[in-house]
C-alpha cells in the first residue's frame, strides 16, 4: 500500500506540482489585469507613457483636479514620485486648455483688429495733423509776411513823405533866404538915403528926393512848406487801419476755407417749387416765368412766394453750399426749416423758420431778421451759405471778394433745407437764373 501508495503519491505529486505551480502563478498573472485604483479587472484599459495600466474611468477621475504645475502624471508615478503634486486627466485638460486657447486666440484677434484700426486712425490723424500744421504754418507765414510788408511799406512811405517835405522845406527856405537878403540890402540902401533927408530943412530938396524914393516892396509869404509834424502819428493811424483790414480779410478767407470743407451737393426739389418757377434738368438752376407752369397742387409747394427748397435736408453738424446770383436785380436765398409754412404770403425771417438775405432793385442788400437789417456793402455775384448746428448760426459770404455778408446767430435748428427765391420777373428785368455752383475747395 505504501509502495502503491508511494507510487501513487509520486504520481500525484507530479501532476499536482503543475497544478500547484499554476495555482501559485495565477494570482500573479491576474494581478496584471487588475486596476491599481479600483482593484478590479480592467474596464476599458488604458496605458500611461510610464507603462502603468488603469481603467480609463479610474485614471480620468484621478486626473480630474487642478494641478498648479500643469504636469500630467500616472497615478502610481504620482504616488511614488509626485506625492505633493496635484494631477488632472490629460485628455480633459487638453480639451479644456484648447477651448481656452481658442477663446484667447479669438480675443487676441479682436484686440489685434482693434489696435490695427486704432493704429490706422492714429496714422491718418497724424497725417491730417501734419497737413493741417503745414497749412496753418503757410497761412501764418502768408499773414505775417503780408503784415510785415505792409509795415515796411508804411515805414518807407513815412520816411519818403518826411524826406520829401524836408527837401521841399529846405529849398523854399533857401529861396526865402536869398530873397530876404536882397530885400534887406535894398532896404539898407533906402534907409541910408532916408536918414539925411529926414535931417534936411530944404523943403524943395526934400520933396524932390522923396518922390524919387521907391515904394516899399510888397509883403511876401514868409511861411515855409506845410510842416511834417505829426506825420508819424498819421502814418501809424493809417497803418492800424490797413492792418485791421488785412486781418479781417485773412480771417474771412480762413473761415471761408474752413466752411468749404463741409460742402454738400445740393439739388432742387420740384415738389416744393412755386408754379411760376422752372428748374433745369439737373435741378441746379431755377428761374421765374411769367406764365404759370402745369404743376399739380401740392401742400409741399410754395403757393405765393417764388421759391423752392433743396431736396437734401440736414439735422446736425455743418454744411455749406454756393449760389450764383450774377446779373439778377432781385433774389433771396438761405435755409429754411423743413416744417416751415409754404402756403400764403410769408415773411422770410427766423420767426417763421427762414434764415435768408435778399437783394432788391439791384443794390439794396438786406438780412431778413424780424426787423430787416440793411447791409452796406457791394452786391455779390456768388454767395456762400454756411450752417453750423452746434453754434446755431447761418453765415453768408461774398465768395469772390471774399468778404462776410451777414451771420444769423443764437438759433436752434431741427431739420434744415437750402432755400432759393429768384423773385418774379419785372418787365425786362430779373430773367437770370439762380445757380447752385460746385464749390472750389482750393480757392
Amino acid at each position: 500500500m505504501k509502495e502503491v501508495g508511494g507510487r501513487k503519491e509520486r504520481g500525484r505529486s507530479e501532476e499536482e506540482k503543475n497544478k500547484e505551480t499554476a495555482n501559485m502563478s495565477a494570482p500573479q498573472v491576474e494581478d496584471q489585469f487588475l486596476c491599481s485604483i479600483c482593484l478590479d479587472v480592467f474596464s476599458d484599459p488604458v496605458s500611461t507613457p510610464c507603462g502603468h495600466n488603469f481603467c480609463k474611468n479610474c485614471i480620468t477621475q484621478h486626473w480630474d483636479v487642478n494641478i498648479p504645475y500643469q504636469t500630467y502624471l500616472c497615478t502610481l508615478c504620482a504616488v511614488l514620485d509626485h506625492k505633493p503634486h496635484e494631477i488632472v486627466p490629460l485628455k480633459e485638460e487638453f480639451e479644456t486648455k484648447k477651448a481656452e486657447l481658442v477663446k484667447t486666440e479669438a480675443e487676441t484677434q479682436r484686440m489685434l483688429q482693434t489696435r490695427e484700426m486704432k493704429l490706422q486712425e492714429i496714422k491718418e490723424a497724424q497725417k491730417l495733423n501734419d497737413e493741417t500744421a503745414d497749412q496753418e504754418t503757410a497761412l501764418g507765414v502768408e499773414i505775417f509776411t503780408a503784415l510785415k510788408e505792409s509795415v515796411e511799406k508804411t515805414l518807407s512811405d513815412l520816411v519818403k513823405e518826411i524826406k520829401d517835405k524836408q527837401n521841399a522845406t529846405k529849398e523854399k527856405a533857401e529861396d526865402l533866404v536869398k530873397g530876404l537878403e536882397l530885400e534887406i540890402s535894398d532896404l539898407k540902401k533906402k534907409s541910408s538915403v532916408m536918414k539925411p533927408l529926414l535931417e534936411s530943412e530944404d523943403r524943395l530938396d526934400f520933396l524932390q528926393k522923396f518922390s524919387a524914393l521907391k515904394a516899399s516892396p510888397p509883403t511876401k509869404d514868409w511861411s515855409v512848406v506845410p510842416s511834417y509834424e505829426g506825420a508819424a502819428l498819421r502814418a501809424v493811424t493809417q497803418l492800424q487801419k490797413t492792418i485791421m483790414e488785412m486781418i479781417e480779410k485773412f480771417l474771412t478767407e480762413a473761415k471761408l476755407k474752413e466752411a468749404k470743407k463741409f460742402a454738400v451737393d445740393v439739388t432742387l426739389d420740384p415738389q416744393t417749387a412755386n408754379a411760376f418757377l422752372v428748374l433745369s434738368s439737373d435741378r441746379k438752376r431755377v428761374h421765374s416765368v411769367q406764365k404759370k407752369v402745369d404743376a399739380p397742387d401740392d401742400p409741399k409747394r410754395f403757393s405765393h412766394i417764388f421759391a423752392v427748397l433743396g431736396e437734401q435736408s440736414f439735422s446736425s453738424g455743418k454744411f455749406y453750399f454756393e449760389v450764383e446770383v450774377k446779373g439778377k436785380q432781385f433774389w433771396g436765398l438761405g435755409v429754411a426749416e423743413e416744417s416751415a409754412e409754404r402756403i400764403g404770403r410769408i415773411s422770410l425771417n427766423p420767426d417763421n423758420d427762414f434764415w435768408t438775405i435778399c437783394l432788391r432793385n439791384g443794390k439794396k442788400l438786406k438780412a431778413n431778421e424780424s426787423h430787416p437789417v440793411d447791409l452796406n456793402q457791394s452786391v455779390p455775384e456768388k454767395v456762400g451759405v454756411f450752417v453750423d448746428f452746434d453754434e446755431g448760426s447761418v453765415a453768408f459770404y461774398d465768395v469772390d471778394t471774399p468778404a462776410p455778408i451777414y451771420t444769423f446767430t443764437n438759433n436752434y435748428f431741427f431739420k434744415l433745407r437750402p432755400f432759393l427765391s429768384p423773385f418774379p420777373i419785372y418787365g425786362f428785368l430779373n430773367h437770370e437764373p439762380l445757380i447752385i455752383c460746385p464749390v472750389n475747395q482750393t480757392a
